[in-house]
């Protein structure tokens, strides 16, 4: 069964900076595409970023193009997010998800594997 760790969330203040991880476990890494989703609080999960296989290709919310970079290494079947310019409405549970079969969607029901969540919190 395949594993997903999420790690480096934390409290920061707005402008500020993270990157998250998403170490991969028990699964064939390199063939999946990732993404990255949040759930605000009170609120429903939604898309963050995605990266294809290979690393070549890669898609952003819109509410995070230019701040976020997602990017992955394949070796150490790791995927990560670096999140710069942090706002307040960047506050949520960070997912990392695994998609086997490359279907490049932004709906979380195509991922068939989810990580248990690393909290991000920004301070106005």
């Amino acid at each position: 069964q395949v594993q997903l760790v999420e790690s480096g969330g934390g409290l920061v203040q707005t402008g500020g900076s993270l990157r998250l991880s998403c170490a991969v476990s028990r699964g064939t890494f390199s063939t999946y595409t990732m993404a990255w989703f949040r759930q605000p609080p009170g609120k429903e999960r939604e898309f963050v970023a995605m990266i294809d296989s290979g690393g070549r290709n890669t898609d952003y919310a819109d509410s995070v193009k230019g701040r976020f970079t997602i990017s992955r290494d394949n070796y150490k079947a790791e995927m990560y997010v670096q999140m710069n310019d942090l706002k307040p409405e960047d506050t949520a549970v960070y997912y990392c998800a695994a998609d086997r079969f490359g279907d490049w969607k932004h709906t979380s029901n195509f991922y068939f594997a989810w990580g248990q969540g690393t909290q991000v919190t920004v301070s106005s």
